[in-house]
């Protein structure tokens, strides 16, 4: 960690306070700060440059950008009192937090929207991940009659499927025209026990405890902050429920954010263990299911554990 006269050095300005507040709650790239703040490109990188020096400031790469967090690395404990102080003082403040969320928004609609576009033809275009394989594998762990609750759900295949052993399936989807396709589906089958509900993953239209399985279906790489969606799940399972989450082993083909909307390019086994076991699930396993032959050669990852 950087030191404490090197920090107090670096924060004593008040637009790199603003824009600590700002990646203390939300990764934001440099266009996004920009947006938000209403200042030049090259400004926005002095800064996070010097933010960056002082081991406050943190970047992964992201297709052609990089997002930017606070670094947890110590130091935030010493920011925490005085970014408490700088949001009472910095009049800007309470605005840039509004459009922040507009900016968060706008990030959201655009996976929404691709969603909006491919429903009613998903089971026709090709999906990364989509591997009967993988779902077979899920199954055999699945331990009937339960009230099961599908993340991200989609058009409803998956929840189809479940229904004809579940006592009930919640299907929730952040997008409105998945939600229609899926109902209609749902009613042309004849399917009584599967109810749709129009949402999105980190904060699911679910009550407490009232789940027995949650499972997510090559849809947790779309979620801007997995670990939200993960303790969502843990927040509706009944004690001894049960999480299964099928994705995408992580991988290099970036084309991914634009071709299918993709917020994360995968998870590693022990990245998406820890992410379980930091919600609280216990007994959590993991494995690598099933490895496409054709490039890119996309894998799926299957990983269970017990509230």
């Amino acid at each position: 960690m950087a030191s404490i006269v090197k920090i107090l050095r670096v924060v004593a300005d008040p637009n790199r306070l603003r824009i600590l507040l700002l990646l203390r709650g939300e990764e934001l790239s440099v266009a996004e700060l920009q947006e938000v703040l209403a200042m030049g490109q090259s400004t926005i990188s002095t800064h996070l440059s010097q933010l960056k020096q002082a081991g406050l400031v943190e970047d992964r790469r992201t297709g052609k950008s990089n997002l930017y967090r606070v670094k947890s690395n110590g130091a935030e404990n010493i920011l925490t009192g005085l970014l408490k102080m700088a949001q009472q003082e910095i009049p800007e403040s309470g605005k840039d937090q509004e459009a922040m969320r507009r900016v968060v928004k706008k990030r959201q609609d655009k996976m929404r929207s691709f969603f909006d576009s491919v429903a009613g033809r998903m089971g026709r275009d090709y999906v990364p991940g989509k591997s009967w394989k993988g779902v077979a594998e899920a199954l055999l762990r699945l331990i009937p009659p339960m009230v099961i609750a599908d993340i991200g759900a989609g058009e409803g295949a998956f929840a189809l499927l479940l229904a004809q052993r579940a006592t009930k399936v919640i299907a929730v989807d952040t997008s409105a025209k998945m939600i229609e396709v899926g109902s209609d589906k749902v009613l042309r089958h004849g399917v009584k026990n599967v109810e749709y509900l129009l949402g999105d993953m980190e904060e699911l239209p679910i009550e407490d405890a009232i789940v027995d399985l949650v499972f997510f279906s090559q849809s947790l790489h779309h979620a801007l902050h997995p670990e939200r969606a993960i303790d969502e799940a843990w927040r509706i399972l009944k004690p001894g429920g049960r999480i299964v989450i099928l994705d995408l082993v992580q991988h290099r083909f970036e084309e991914a954010r634009e071709i299918y909307a993709d917020e994360w390019l995968g998870f590693g086994e022990s990245e998406l263990e820890s992410m379980l076991e930091k919600s609280g699930f216990k007994g959590v396993q993991t494995s690598v299911v099933h490895k496409e032959p054709e490039p890119p050669q996309f894998q799926t990852l299957l990983a269970v554990g017990d509230r």
